[in-house]
């Protein structure tokens, strides 16, 4: 039998690839703008062309994990106020299998209890209108929102003067919650906590 990739592997052939796309290595080259021949010979393909070589690989590795059953957790650190937690997150350019769910699923509540500790006495904010605004809100907030999702992951932004820690409360498929490409099945929700005065930049 062959030898199988793994999930390092395949980060690692996916980064690869797209520099190959972004550099113009690889191009999809049927790919039209607007359908019509006349037109399309005045504008630039390029750009589309490389987006969708890539996106059209990615779906060939996304087709090899669910085939040879290639998680795609890895594993993240942060560290924040002296205290530190490694919890499992899905590789953005990876999907989830339902095993690698079920590991998120099980993260989620040392997730929220490191969340509670390092943001006690911070500011919370939920993003609302697609991150473009902030609307202040209180623990109990949180604590119902994350009664009705699965799984948690964490940003930290941290400068000398700033500490902004970003929870995301999602459920459905992590890659397609991010950005709503999935709703209502996948989706999230983004908590900002920030220090007494300060607003998100996240």
């Amino acid at each position: 039998m062959s030898k199988v990739y793994t999930t390092q592997e395949l980060i690692k052939i996916l980064a690869a690839e797209r520099q190959a796309c972004l550099k113009g290595d690889r191009l999809k080259l049927e790919i039209t703008v607007s359908g019509n021949p006349v037109i399309d010979q005045f504008i630039r393909t390029d750009g589309l062309q490389k987006f969708s070589a890539y996106q059209d690989f990615k779906a060939a590795i996304h087709e090899y994990q669910r085939e040879y059953l290639v998680s795609g957790i890895v594993w993240r650190e942060v560290s924040v106020k002296g205290k530190t937690i490694s919890y499992p997150e899905i590789d953005s350019q990876l999907i989830a299998l339902s095993s690698d769910l079920d590991i998120l699923k099980s993260a989620k509540n040392s997730i929220l209890e490191f969340w509670n500790e390092v943001t006690a006495q911070m500011d919370l904010y939920l993003s609302v209108n697609n991150g473009k605004q902030y609307q202040q809100i209180i623990k109990p907030d949180v604590d119902r929102i994350a009664q009705i999702t699965e799984w948690a992951s964490l940003c930290c932004f941290e400068k000398s003067n700033f500490l902004e820690m970003i929870l995301q409360l999602g459920w459905g498929q992590p890659q397609e919650a991010c950005y709503k490409r999935g709703f209502p099945a996948s989706g999230s929700e983004f908590i900002h906590a920030v220090n007494p005065g300060n607003h998100p930049i996240g």
